[in-house]
């Protein structure tokens, strides 16, 4: 084939570009309504969500003031050789003065993803976890046992 020929082929070849690092084809592989398109974190805030659902028929009225939130992990650093467990979770109690300017809030229960996926060996054992957690940290915001909020928690069911 003369050279004439084979450059007005290649100019007619339709090129398939990867992206400049050589990756691989850009964007993402999966349609946005399969599970598989939602993040780590995210499936992790879904996780604390069913589990604050599971209770919600009961307390529902205990909740409502209860804000929940999901962070990577704990602020404090574990230093020298006082060393204590990681915490899975953190209430902080709140401020109830409604007259108080941009400091009132109300309470927080903090669950950490990290700590929380490390002690899990699979998604099913994580959700029991967070739902444990949850209960145990309700619980200690109400000045109640974790077996009045949750009849089943120390059966482990």
């Amino acid at each position: 084939m003369p050279a004439e020929q084979r450059s007005s082929a290649a100019g007619r070849r339709r090129v398939r570009r990867r992206d400049r690092h050589g990756r691989g084809l850009r964007g993402r592989l999966v349609p946005t309504d399969v599970p598989l398109y939602r993040s780590r974190a995210q499936q992790f805030d879904d996780l604390v969500l069913d589990a604050v659902a599971r209770l919600e028929p009961r307390w529902e009225s205990e909740l409502s003031g209860i804000e929940f939130a999901v962070q990577e992990v704990p602020d404090e650093e574990i230093q020298g050789e006082d060393l204590v467990p990681v915490p899975l979770a953190r209430i902080d109690p709140g401020e109830p003065d409604p007259n108080a300017r941009g400091g009132a809030h109300s309470p927080r229960v903090v669950l950490y993803r990290r700590p929380l996926l490390a002690r899990a060996e699979d998604e099913e054992e994580l959700s029991e976890l967070i739902f444990d957690v949850v209960v145990e940290e309700v619980a200690e915001l109400l000045g109640l046992d974790p077996d009045t909020i949750d009849p089943g928690y120390a059966d482990g069911t």
